[in-house]
């Protein structure tokens, strides 16, 4: 399984969200592994006011104007993590991808465990339903998802789906962005990528 590399997260944000479809998410815990191919993608840039990098450089955010490659795990409502990866070109001073949605691949019977949750169809379509089951933590800030660690994301397979681009989900700045990205996968027998 070959890993991203850095090089990969040093172009601009939104074309890094589209190329990370079809891309896989690869978890290890202990001699688990967890994976998914990712199906859907939100880019955010520091020219977007919908990006927590907008109001420039914070404790929760700075990760975001560090290094490409790295992990900005962060919570919302209080509860819920969510992952992004630090994409971008020298124009911008910041950018992430969060990653929206995975098809699982390996280790679906433990993601179900972790998510307490026996729906396929329902199990990691959705940011936080992702963290939950691949059990990604805020100590996975600023990890490099470029190395062979616990947490890194790897070539998938060639795809041919079509992408498809719509506004942003649950924000309230920069709609008219329509920076979402996803492929159609509910085939999941015939499409194994990870």
């Amino acid at each position: 399984m070959k890993i991203l590399s850095r090089e990969f997260y040093s172009q601009e944000t939104t074309f890094v969200a589209r190329k990370l479809l079809g891309k896989c998410l690869v978890r290890k815990i202990n001699d688990i592994i967890l994976s998914g191919t990712i199906i859907e993608t939100e880019a955010y840039r520091s020219d977007d006011p919908a990006s927590h990098t907008y109001i420039g450089i914070t404790e929760r955010n700075k990760v975001m104007f560090g290094e490409v490659g790295r992990a900005y795990v962060y919570t919302i409502h209080g509860i819920h993590n969510c992952i992004d990866v630090v994409a971008r070109n020298s124009r911008f001073d910041a950018g992430g991808v969060l990653i929206r949605a995975i098809v699982p691949q390996k280790g679906i019977e433990t993601m179900m465990r972790n998510r307490n949750f026996t729906h396929l169809k329902n199990l990691t379509n959705g940011p936080a339903k992702i963290t939950q089951a691949l059990q990604i933590t805020k100590k996975h800030y600023g990890i490099d998802l470029t190395k062979d660690s616990e947490l890194f994301i790897a070539e998938g397979n060639q795809h041919d789906q079509e992408i498809m681009a719509r506004s942003r989900i649950g924000i309230k700045k920069g709609q008219d962005k329509m920076w979402n990205y996803r492929i159609d996968m509910t085939d999941r027998e015939e499409n194994h990528f990870c």
